[in-house]
């Protein structure tokens, strides 16, 4: 193994506080987060990862994960205003970083792209294809990709090849973004999940036709938005009832250590059938 990809492993075991070995793929809860796309930009929408500017302006951007850019680039990607860090409107294709997962051989689970959009306007379809080869010749890993830009995923799905190892995400904050739920049903992703979170609102509605997974969570860090214990529970009972593997994440608030992530005495970590079709889903 090259000596970054181990310095990245090692330093990504350290903080998680897992052996380097670890058999990532049966520790479902442990995400390596892969920035291969530095979308270095503040996106505008309500819903956007807001603590992101800041963790990179701190130089812990990917302090966590695995990339080719340094600490110190990452926090040239940011600038000072109104005393918040915030994007410069920079976008950096890291190919390099497209090698790392050919040198792990044992299977991981991959965050790709963590605080940043595989799928935004800026980046290639000649870039997002060069990601899906890495991605398909690597069928060891399991790849999730979240993107709030549905539509564009949809123009071009069939333009791109999808192996079963490449799950397919897409946000949905409230009842205002169910549409790109749509849009992902449409594409050709093999497995499909929903992130609702930071959950800012009610979705009693959920289509989950086609939808493999639903992720719920609360918004956490400084001015947090509150979550309704109902508009999660109403999410878990949609899910329950059209046999949707279902995953709380958090209450989230300030300190989202102290609220935890217990909804109904227990804590809810469901995982899509694709992938995990040896274990039954618990029911209520």
């Amino acid at each position: 193994m090259p000596r970054e990809a181990r310095l990245a492993h090692a330093r990504l075991a350290r903080l998680q506080r897992y052996p380097p070995d670890v058999d990532v793929a049966a520790q479902h809860c442990l995400n390596l987060q892969f920035e291969i796309v530095h979308v270095m930009f503040q996106l505008g929408l309500k819903s956007d990862c807001r603590y992101a500017p800041t963790y990179a302006r701190k130089g812990r951007g990917w302090s966590n994960g695995a990339s080719s850019v340094t600490d110190q680039g990452v926090a040239s990607f940011t600038r000072i205003s109104g005393g918040r860090a915030k994007w410069n409107g920079k976008i950096v294709l890291d190919r390099k970083a497209l090698q790392l997962p050919k040198t792990w051989k044992r299977g991981k689970t991959i965050f790709v792209n963590s605080m940043s959009d595989l799928f935004h306007d800026d980046v290639p379809l000649e870039f997002i294809r060069e990601v899906f080869s890495t991605m398909a010749s690597t069928p060891q890993h399991t790849y999730q990709v979240l993107t709030k830009r549905a539509e564009r995923v949809e123009s071009f799905s069939s333009e791109l090849v999808w192996p079963s190892n490449v799950w397919l995400g897409v946000s949905v904050e409230n009842e205002e973004f169910e549409w790109r739920i749509d849009s992902l049903r449409r594409t050709d992703a093999v497995v499909k999940f929903l992130s609702l979170e930071p959950l800012l609102g009610p979705l009693d509605s959920l289509n989950l036709e086609d939808i493999d997974w639903a992720i719920a969570g609360g918004e956490s860090g400084p001015g947090a938005r509150p979550m309704n214990a109902e508009w999660v529970r109403s999410i878990r009972d949609q899910c329950n009832a059209a046999n949707v593997a279902f995953h709380f994440k958090q209450w989230g608030g300030v300190n989202k250590k102290k609220t935890g992530r217990v909804l109904d005495g227990r804590t809810w970590d469901e995982y899509p059938a694709r992938k995990l079709n040896s274990e039954p889903r618990p029911t209520l």
